[in-house]
């Protein structure tokens, strides 16, 4: 296959189908998402039969567990898609949206005006449930879309991209709005990165070595994350309770995505109190621990930590542990070594959860809850696009609002410049 000449045409189609869909009404972007709900939800057996293609290539290629459940689409996952389309489909159309306006003295009205970006090319790894977020809500945001899955996902993403076709072709628009690249060859990645002219933005969501791939390769701008090293702070104004249900979830519940915490820091006050009763519940999980002098003299078991292990995302049952002095060298410690992407601390105290809050600048700050609530859907935007860690026009978890742009639109009487 001629990889040049697809990628070629999959760009030039995009920028075709984008003029279109950014007219479409929302309407009748709506009723394309909600098809697509009924798509899913009448061929799941048929999405389910082309995922276990995917699971069974991915346990001969040794995936891990962890990677493996990334990879599943089982029916509380597909529900979860279903729920998401509908979820966009009710969200408020921004297209179109007046955001500012003002009045200059000579008299001219100046507005900002929401419109979409354009051509967005999306290159992902393991979930092919991001084949569905990303598909929706660029549609939704007025957005053709060119997206690029995982090799590991290859079927599955195949037949939700069909899937999504289907229902474009059955509302009179163009297939060509959303397209899944078909090959695995990584040189279409190389590539797509190349068509500055047709694509406006690419969006990488994996870990970091795609992330980096795509950045030092890419002749268009890129909106990233580079991983996610998430931290929680236990005060020592915390309630014990609550500090152990957070870290317990943040790390065991779902290890292997970018929103688990990969650094617990406690105060020294809890300490001796506080990592006990936790690591009876690590320990059931199997979670491996890697803690600093003072963590390892309350719990023997726990192996010497690095000065790598604190800059790490493990995505696994790691985690790297620090006794602190207090919440001024918690947050010493996350502004050395965080990735600007999500932080929490537990605490009763107002003043020092507002210190927290004030003071920790990564894009999604939260106060005596689980880092794992870092998520569009989560945080109610629907569905997610993908968690931003650079400080560009989209900061944290990237919801509709983010796939769009503002432009100036200006209503005069006549007046000229002098």
């Amino acid at each position: 296959m001629d990889i040049q000449k697809l990628i070629g045409e999959y760009s030039g189609n995009a920028r075709k189908a984008s003029r279109k869909i950014a007219k479409a009404d929302t309407n009748l972007k709506n009723k394309v998402l909600l098809d697509m709900a009924d798509k899913i939800r009448n061929n799941a057996e048929l999405i389910k039969s082309e995922n276990k293609k995917d699971l069974v290539d991915g346990k001969e290629k040794g995936l891990t567990k962890a990677l493996l459940d990334r990879l599943e689409l089982n029916d509380k996952r597909i529900n979860q898609m279903i729920q998401g389309l509908k979820e966009v489909a009710e969200l408020t159309d921004p297209v179109g949206e007046i955001t500012k306006t003002w009045k200059r003295p000579n008299g001219l009205t100046v507005s900002k005006m929401r419109i979409p970006l354009g051509v967005i090319g999306i290159i992902y790894e393991s979930r092919p449930n991001v084949t569905v977020d990303a598909a929706s809500l660029t549609l939704k945001a007025g957005n053709a879309v060119i997206l690029r899955g995982g090799s590991e996902a290859i079927y599955s993403n195949r037949i939700l991209g069909k899937l999504f076709q289907e229902s474009l072709k059955d509302n009179g628009l163009p297939e060509e709005i959303i397209q899944i690249i078909p090959v695995t060859d990584r040189d279409a990645i190389k590539e797509l990165l190349k068509h500055e002219e047709s694509i406006d933005l690419i969006i990488p969501r994996g870990g970091e070595g795609l992330i980096r791939f795509v950045v030092e390769n890419s002749r268009i701008p890129v909106l990233k994350h580079y991983k996610g090293v998430c931290h929680v702070f236990v005060d020592d104004d915390a309630d014990l309770e609550v500090a152990v249900a957070v870290a317990y979830n943040a790390k065991v519940q779902r290890p292997a995505v970018c929103n688990s915490m990969e650094t617990l820091l406690v105060h020294e006050a809890v300490a001796e109190k506080f990592l006990p009763k936790l690591d009876k519940l690590y320990l059931e999980k199997g979670v491996e621990l890697r803690g600093c002098e003072k963590t390892r003299a309350i719990l023997p078991r726990a192996k010497e930590v690095t000065e790598e292990d604190y800059y790490a995302e493990f995505l696994d049952l790691i985690l790297a542990v620090k006794v602190v002095k207090n919440i001024d060298e918690a947050i010493e410690h996350i502004a050395e070594y965080s990735s600007d992407h999500t932080e929490s601390i537990i605490t009763k105290d107002y003043n020092k959860a507002g210190k927290f809050l004030k003071e920790v600048n990564s894009s999604t700050v939260l106060v005596n809850t689980t880092t794992r609530w870092s998520d569009g859907f989560e945080l109610g935007l629907g569905a997610e696009i993908g968690i931003s860690t650079s400080r560009l026009h989209s900061y944290g978890p990237m919801g509709l609002e983010a796939l769009t742009i503002e432009k100036f639109i200006v209503l005069g009487n006549g007046q000229i410049r002098g």
